[in-house]
């Protein structure tokens, strides 16, 4: 990087708050559970997709249930991509609000590099992927790369990361739900294939009065869930993805607590992403792997000449190169004009072990591939997916691994010295940032 850094140079990738870094450790157990039962819930449906009981899978996801009269008679794998979904989408817009609001990135530095990396790592991968499947025809499958799965990511790197610095978990946390929100808004303005305005100008009533419920504090289930439905439901018939009433209906939640007027205590957006980040993890996200993650691969010949064609050339090639590339050049786009520096005890092949695991892009990747072309020409897309988010999450396991033994060497090499210097640990490492 150009020019000496002065001593009061910003910092990359800070350690932490205590209370910032408590609160991440919590989301990685439930994001580690809940990446293991996606995984689990994707493998059985690959398995099941590629048995010679593999229509009775598409026969389950065909099967169609809900009330006609409101236009909601949907298949099992609709209201899984529609319905489940929303409630993620809501976990990372209360996540997404409490970072902003009461997280460490209410520090406008803290929160331009997750931010500018995140956007990086969307345009980035649209490009590679155009660049390969060609802006005409496979076009709208542009979007495809650009999503980072939170829940698959963390709990690799819950796994594979345990003597990584907490700034690099709370960098690909915020990341990746910025990232999510970035993706939201894309399907809202990309993949809205009809769009009804009196139905979305009437969700905007139930919305409200969601809001004003959860602004004076009332959290029972019975008064919030009318106009929660209300409102997914309003959004779904005005032909905007369901999903987006999941993050319009978190926005409207505060995240300070009234209790005493000084806005401390855990509040509002802290309850609702206690109770429904299990659901998420743990339900949602899983049961829409399910239903959506079934493809049939055709053995090893057929599995590489699908991979070998444009669209999921270009999708493996998002993932893999766009996404790290993309996030690594906002980063360092971010340093260098800001002449900032990284952390102490950090280096550059941290965040590329980071980039490279953001390539993971199982979820949302999987929605908008059956938004931009259908349910039917989509399983291609769900190959490619599948391949590149592997192969992301083997390249990242590779990278953070060494970086994990080599931060444990240094760990263990101040303990030593301490230890002779007859100074306890904590004092050697404070104020080390």
């Amino acid at each position: 990087m150009p020019g000496t850094p002065t001593r009061n140079a910003p910092r990359l990738l800070r350690r932490s708050s205590w209370p910032e870094a408590r609160r991440i450790a919590d989301i990685l157990r439930k994001e580690t559970i809940g990446g293991a039962l996606l995984l689990a819930a994707a493998l059985a449906a690959l398995i099941w997709a590629n048995s010679p009981w593999a229509q009775t899978y598409q026969e389950l996801r065909a099967i169609e249930v809900g009330p006609a009269a409101l236009h909601l008679h949907l298949d099992l794998a609709t209201w899984a991509a529609d319905g489940l979904l929303a409630i993620f989408f809501f976990v990372a817009g209360l996540e997404l609000k409490r970072e902003f609001v009461a997280g460490d990135l209410r520090d406008p530095w803290r929160a331009a590099v997750p931010v500018a990396a995140a956007f990086g790592g969307v345009v980035v991968p649209a490009l590679v992927y155009l660049a390969i499947a060609g802006p005409a025809g496979a076009g709208q499958g542009w979007a495809i790369p650009t999503a980072t799965d939170i829940a698959f990511a963390l709990a690799v790197l819950a796994v594979i990361g345990r003597s990584l610095p907490d700034a690099l978990r709370t960098f690909l946390l915020t990341l990746a739900v910025v990232d999510d929100l970035i993706a939201i808004v894309v399907i809202a303005l990309f993949y809205t294939s009809h769009l009804a305005v009196l139905p979305l100008l009437g969700a905007l009533v139930p919305l409200a009065v969601f809001g004003a419920l959860v602004q004076r504090g009332v959290r029972a289930w019975w008064l919030l869930l009318p106009p929660a439905l209300a409102t997914w439901g309003l959004v779904h018939a005005s032909g905007v993805h369901a999903t987006v009433a999941g993050v319009l209906l978190a926005l409207t939640v505060p995240v300070l607590s009234r209790k005493n007027g000084n806005g401390h205590g855990a509040g509002p957006a802290e309850h609702f992403e206690h109770r429904f980040r299990p659901i998420s993890a743990g339900v949602a996200v899983p049961v829409f792997a399910f239903f959506s993650a079934g493809v049939a691969l055709g053995g090893l010949s057929g599995l590489a000449g699908t991979l070998t064609e444009p669209v999921a050339a270009g999708i493996v090639a998002g993932l893999l190169v766009g996404k790290p590339l993309g996030i690594l050049a906002a980063t360092w786009l971010v340093a260098r004009f800001t002449r900032a520096t990284l952390a102490e005890g950090l280096a550059w092949i941290d965040l590329l072990g980071l980039a490279v695991l953001g390539g993971i892009g199982f979820t949302v990747s999987l929605l908008i591939g059956e938004l931009a072309f259908g349910a039917a020409g989509a399983e291609p897309v769900k190959v490619a997916v599948l391949a590149g988010s592997l192969a992301a999450a083997l390249f990242a396991t590779v990278i953070l691994r060494l970086r994990a033994r080599a931060h444990r060497r240094v760990h263990e090499a101040e303990s030593a010295d301490s230890d002779a210097d007859g100074v306890p640990d904590v004092y050697q490492s404070s104020g080390r940032d």
